[in-house]
């Protein structure tokens, strides 16, 4: 993609380029105790997961493809009627034994149907929870997990995005740092909705919700070229989380916005030449929810 070509930004198109660097990205240690876990607690009944904010269906992909599940019944949740229709159209309606439902709804209401209440084996949000209130929303998703039962909360964020190679470091640094202030100021709906190093605080918050981490480890995005251009749809990736940053910090007063607008002019160039190198610090974690949970 040349840096002259006007962008055009999809968000199913998106979360599909992000596959591949999620697929590096997943910390192979949290994946494996996960499945430990999956195979020693549910080998009678077949397993009942919920995925919240499911976008295009990748991680129930993976979670077939990396053999996590060979039957059971998987709920796959997000609040955007596109994201649920490439879903559809990515898995159908499952497998022989895995049986796939695709619902348009919002997590918190969903979590909160007394029908859906200590249902589930296993809750999955990938990718997501950093875009939550995490000490208020933990409590009403938990309510879905049986007592006894297993969450896997992925990609979550951690306080470090890089760019390389420099081009200011000083105007590098500025960037990231009002990049992830606007994550920590940002309100949805009246209330806050973001937390740029949420990873380390789920190290917290997690078992003051009632979790006990089994196993938590890093996993980072780090995309590079190699000759000149970027494996499967990278570029494409690359160039939404420019759109990201770029989205978030114009007009902001703080930011020469000539400057700004300069460093994207180049950020965008080094992406044709297959130059840019991208790196987000994140931290997954696979967790049992106890039996004494605390109450909403």
């Amino acid at each position: 993609m040349s840096h002259h070509t006007p962008f055009s930004f999809s968000f199913p198109r998106y979360l599909a380029s992000k596959k591949s660097v999620d697929d590096r990205a997943l910390n192979r240690l949290v994946w494996q105790r996960l499945a430990e876990e999956v195979a020693n607690q549910h080998t009678i009944s077949p397993l009942q997961v919920l995925e919240i904010g499911a976008g295009i269906g990748t991680m129930a992909e993976r979670v077939l493809a990396w053999g996590l599940l060979t039957g059971g019944h998987y709920t796959a949740l997000d609040n955007e009627a596109e994201n649920i229709a490439a879903t559809r159209a990515r898995l159908g309606v499952g497998t022989e034994r895995l049986v796939l439902v695709t619902e348009q709804a919002d997590a918190f209401e969903f979590a909160d149907r007394p029908a859906q209440q200590r249902r589930y084996d296993l809750l999955i949000a990938h990718a997501v929870l950093d875009l939550f209130d995490i000490p208020r929303a933990l409590p009403r998703l938990l309510q879905v997990v049986k007592p006894d039962g297993l969450c896997y909360f992925t990609i979550n964020f951690d306080g470090a995005t890089i760019f390389e190679p420099a081009i200011d470091p000083a105007l590098d640094a500025q960037i990231e740092t009002l990049y992830h202030r606007s994550m920590d100021e940002r309100i949805t709906d009246g209330q806050p909705s973001g937390d740029s190093r949420s990873g380390r605080h789920l190290f917290h918050l997690l078992p003051a919700a009632g979790v006990e981490i089994l196993a938590a480890g890093s996993s980072d995005w780090v995309v590079c070229g190699s000759d000149g251009s970027y494996p499967a749809d990278e570029a494409y990736f690359l160039h939404c989380i420019l759109h990201f940053v770029e989205v978030t910090l114009t007009g902001h007063p703080e930011l020469n916005q000539k400057d700004f607008a300069q460093w994207m002019t180049e950020r965008r160039r080094q992406i044709a030449a297959g130059e840019l190198i991208y790196i987000a610090h994140q931290i997954d974690f696979v967790g049992r929810i106890l039996q004494q949970q605390f109450q909403i």
